[in-house]
């Protein structure tokens, strides 16, 4: 065997010496790895949860704010693009909105909810064939959805459709009779001329909300329509009372 020279001793000894570094160096940035890893989508609830708890109290900016830092930790949200789709939709962003909700159609093609919110995004951008299109996938998903029938009628009535408009609010109000719908229907009986049951739906909307004036105004254009001034007269003072007291 051929004796090792120091200078070569030296040589062999650095490399093993390098080669134990970098090994080294390796082992710590894969821990780092796994560590960020392990992390990332514990960090991405807790953006997603303040989130949406700004979302609540209408500070749309810092919602957005949230629901981007948990989109940058985990990229594959639905969730947080739905919440920050909407909060879009709040600051009239409705382009950007209707991205945010094809994303969540992208990853949950199931998802009545975001067909629901793209279609009231489409209104925003009066879309009503984009509204009627997504209304439909909507409701193919969750017939039960009142609301899509309600964002339909309203986009039916805007392309004059009034038949198909008034048909969707039939469907709304037996599946939530609430104040939006009846007075969307009365304004649609108002459009086809039926004053009759414009004023029912607006008694009805007055019943649901007393305080507020928008039904009666809108009985007292049926009421005089339909040969009532009195009672025309009577839903206008009334209205403009609480329309002061607004104020």
């Amino acid at each position: 065997m051929v004796p090792m020279s120091a200078e070569e001793f030296g040589r062999r000894k650095r490399k093993t010496v390098l080669t134990w570094l970098g090994a080294g160096l390796l082992i710590v940035l894969l821990g780092i790895w796994i560590f960020r890893s392990s992390s990332a989508p514990q960090e991405a609830q807790r953006a997603l949860d303040y989130g949406e708890k700004m979302l609540r109290a209408t500070r749309y900016l810092d919602a957005i704010e949230s629901f981007d830092h948990a989109l940058a930790r985990q990229g594959n949200l639905p969730r947080a693009y739905l919440l920050r789709g909407r909060a879009r939709v709040a600051l009239t962003q409705t382009e950007a909105a209707i991205e945010d909700f094809n994303k969540v159609i992208q990853l949950e093609p199931g998802s009545a909810e975001a067909y629901m919110d793209r279609a009231s995004a489409h209104l925003e951008a009066n879309d009503y064939a984009a509204v009627i299109t997504d209304c439909g996938d909507a409701l193919s998903r969750d017939p039960e959805l009142a609301y899509a029938h309600t964002l339909r009628g309203i986009a039916f009535r805007e392309l004059g459709d009034l038949p198909r408009s008034l048909e969707d609010f039939n469907r709304a109000v037996e599946l939530a009779p609430a104040l939006s719908n009846h007075f969307q229907r009365a304004v649609t009986y108002q459009a086809l001329g039926n004053h009759a049951k414009a004023i029912d739906d607006l008694t009805e909307v007055i019943a649901l909300f007393p305080a507020s004036p928008l039904g009666y105004l809108a009985r007292a254009k049926s009421r005089a329509a339909s040969g009532d001034p009195s009672g025309a007269h009577s839903d206008r003072k009334t209205g403009g009372i609480l329309e002061e007291r607004k104020n």
